[in-house]
């Protein structure tokens, strides 16, 4: 029996080859299978990201092309139409043929909206409009004029585009007659058409297309909004690029470049002959490389469960190669038991035969270090799937970003306030601030419309005396008047009138405004008279007044009537449109008395309510007190960094302690240590994975302990999205929010956290 008992040297040795077995054998394993994908992932990023910005830009060209080619075709067609009546010499003996000829011309070529037959002499002839009486021989002199010049010394002559209406382009198109007789045929033509052409082309989410004339002025965008702004595109580096090359393709330097808005795109653009213009066709590089993105994200997931099924594949073979020394184990404990007549006679070749020698005790150390080795291979499997799961986590909020910069501008402003001390950056920033303030105008508007047509206000009916509402007519609206050189003239009334204050100050408001807007000269007076059970609150104006054929599309939406008095700052046409709705939901008749030329009235018919001896002060906004907010501790949630670095300044420089989070995760993280929690929440509605605002700040509340005061803000203004903030109970201010808008709702929840309602 001795000779089955080896000695402690030839045991070590034994146990210096089974370690070198198994844990070599698992992670070469692991460590082969992860090094060939993620080299041949890198390898793949590397030409696929070439592959895709090549695709996308050839793509691109395509929709450009594409696009300039209909521009050019229809301005050819138009040529093509008006030919035959360019080659026609006037005559005065046919004119009735002529105006015949023009309005078949007008009605074949609806673009199309003006036609100018000038004599060889250069004088007018005769001219028909869709849009103004006929002009018959006034024999204007335009032989000096652009168009007569340009058509007679190369036979075509394209005009400047300008805007009218608004935001339609028209252009001017000039051709002389084959013969000297025949003079020049002027058209205007309206470029709708090209607006059209740019919007039909499929250019994904945050694609843009946009026409522009030689000098890189803006023709047509489909987006409306850089048009109405008259954004100045001839800057961007791509288009100072094409235009400066008579190609179409752009450098290779230039095909990655910036928007209007600084973000990252992809360029190509088409010439459009013979006008010079230019079709830019822009694609965001996120957008562009988004299935890349996605491949990245499978590949990931791919790397991660190789890993795991390495590991898996790596412990079933050691499992496969255990099972014989098991069996190695059995014998040598059956022979250590005293079985002498039991021989192993293994033939491997490997370890495994020499251990087909071994005592009982061998076995046994050989099991017992398998499965200490087994438990602690599961438990780094176990560690490293945690590590990946985090890290995934990690990087789907890390990419989660949702700019809005007209709300961080505005907050940015707010701050640089406190930042400037000379008075040219002081008058810097109040230029800046009146910019925004302006955008911000047009931005309300819409939000207002919006929310009337979702039926998420709900009137707060109260009895008031109508002399408050006169007498903020009258503060704030003096020194706009006085700027205008127009009297402002306010009726004061002892009446008292049954109403919501603030819905009924904003139909004044919308009524006055547009009264010192439209008065050109004279003045403006703000009254109210009795008839019967109502009041009827009149202002009246001295502006250029309304024919009565369109006294009724002035309430609708998107509607402006163009004349030689007008404001030259117009808005979108909206301003009567909130009247009319606001009136509809407090039950009030609106009427409209005008006679052009001599001026307008406008009357809200209010009920009436009984006098009171005592009379409250008016209603106002909360007053904020500088020193209300000094020290409070504010949770702000948002997702969008912008917006929390933008909002952090603001509040910090209020002298309030700002805690900042984009998940609800995060915001519980930043009080881990506070057992009172915040003093304020102010959330964005639409967060990461899909959460909203009001349901973190429901999580928090319950976490706490404590109804914390909080509101929501959003630049989501869908009729589901005002509905579903009404029903949580909590305020939703739209973005972009005024800095002094959000320091009162700051201070009216600080004073009195239950005043704040659902409404916005």
């Amino acid at each position: 029996m001795t000779f089955l008992r080896r000695g402690p040297a030839q045991a070590d040795g034994q146990r210096r080859v089974r370690d070198r077995l198994l844990p070599k054998y698992v992670a070469f394993f692991v460590t082969v299978v992860c090094l060939a994908l993620l080299c041949n992932d890198l390898f793949q990023l590397r030409f696929s990201i070439r592959d895709y910005t090549a695709m996308s830009i050839r793509i691109q060209q395509e929709q450009a092309d594409a696009a300039a080619t209909k521009i050019g075709q229809f301005v050819a067609d138009i040529e093509s139409q008006l030919g035959w009546v360019a080659n026609l010499a006037w005559d005065d003996s046919k004119l009735d043929e002529w105006r015949f000829d023009l309005v078949r011309l007008l009605h074949q070529v609806p673009p199309i909206t003006e036609f100018t037959k000038i004599d060889a002499s250069g004088r007018e002839r005769l001219r028909v409009s869709r849009v103004a009486p006929d002009v018959v021989n006034s024999l204007a002199d335009l032989s000096n004029e652009a168009p007569f010049v340009g058509a007679l010394s190369s036979k075509h002559y394209y005009g400047p585009v300008d805007f009218r209406v608004g935001s339609e382009p028209y252009m001017t198109l000039a051709l002389a007659g084959l013969r000297h007789d025949a003079g020049v045929s002027v058209v205007a033509i309206n470029l709708k058409f090209i607006r059209d052409v740019i919007s039909r082309l499929n250019l994904g989410a945050g694609g843009r297309a946009y026409v522009v004339d030689a000098n890189g002025r803006l023709i047509a965008h489909s987006d409306l909004t850089p048009v109405l702004s008259r954004a100045d595109f001839s800057q961007l580096p791509h288009v100072r690029a094409a235009l400066a090359r008579r190609s179409t393709a752009l450098p290779e330097d230039q095909t990655t470049t910036v928007d209007i808005n600084d973000r990252p795109v992809l360029a190509a653009n088409a010439l459009i002959a013979p006008l010079g213009w230019r079709v830019f066709v822009e694609t965001p590089v996120e957008e562009a490389l988004a299935p890349l993105h996605a491949a990245l994200w499978r590949t990931g997931f791919v790397l991660v469960a190789a890993l795991i099924l390495a590991s898996l594949a790596g412990l079933l073979l050691a499992r496969r190669m255990v099972v014989p020394i098991r069996a190695l184990a059995a014998g040598a404990a059956r022979i250590g038991s005293g079985d002498l007549s039991q021989r192993l006679a293994l033939k491997s070749g490997d370890e495994l035969e020499i251990l087909g020698a071994q005592f009982n005790s061998m076995a046994t150390q050989l099991q017992e270090s398998y499965a200490s080795l087994e438990g602690k291979v599961e438990e780094r499997t176990r560690e490293l799937e945690l590590a990946n799961l985090a890290k995934s986590r990690f990087i789907a909020v890390a990419s989660h970003d949702l700019r809005q910069p007209l709300h961080a501008l505005g907050l940015f402003v707010g701050q640089l306030r406190g930042h400037v001390a000379t008075s040219a950056g002081r008058q810097l920033v109040e230029r800046i601030d009146g910019a925004v303030v302006n955008m911000n105008e047009l931005f309300a508007s819409l939000l207002d419309i919006s929310k009337l047509d979702a039926g998420v206000l709900v009137p707060d009916v109260t009895e008031f005396p109508a002399a408050h509402l006169l007498e903020r007519m009258d503060a704030t609206f003096a020194a706009p008047a006085r700027a205008k050189g127009l009297s402002l003239r306010v009726v004061k009334s002892s009446l008292w009138v049954r109403s919501d204050i603030i819905l009924l100050e904003r139909i004044l408001q919308n009524l006055v405004s547009n009264a010192v807007r439209f008065a050109a000269d004279g003045g403006v007076v703000v009254g109210c008279r009795h008839r019967g059970g109502e009041l009827r609150l009149d202002v009246c104006d001295s502006g250029p007044g309304i024919p009565t054929d369109r006294q009724r599309d002035v309430f609708g939406e998107f509607t402006q009537l163009v004349g030689q008095h007008q404001d030259q700052q117009r808005g979108l046409g909206l301003g009567l449109a909130i009247v009319e709705r606001l009136c509809r939901l407090l039950g009030h008749r609106v009427e409209l008395a005008s006679t052009p030329g001599k001026g307008s009235r406008f009357s809200i018919f209010v009920p009436l309510a009984p006098r009171r001896a005592e009379i409250a002060p008016p209603l106002s906004l909360p007053q904020a007190r500088p020193d209300s907010l000094d020290g409070k501790l504010v949770l702000v949630l948002d997702d969008d960094a912008m917006n929390l670095e933008s909002l952090r300044g603001l509040l910090a420089s209020w002298g309030c302690r700002v805690a900042t989070a984009a998940t609800f995760e995060q915001a519980l993280a930043r009080f881990v240590a506070d057992e009172w929690g915040p003093d304020i929440i102010i959330s964005d509605y639409h967060l990461a994975n899909g959460a909203t605002g009001y349901e973190v700040i429901a999580r928090l509340r319950d976490r706490f302990g404590q109804s914390v005061p909080a509101f929501l803000m959003s630049g989501d203004t869908s009729p589901e999205a005002l509905r579903e903030a009404r029903a949580s109970g909590f305020q939703l201010l739209h973005k972009p929010v005024p800095p002094m808008k959000l320091r009162l709702m700051l201070n009216q929840l600080v004073r009195s956290p239950a005043s704040v309602g659902a409404q916005s």
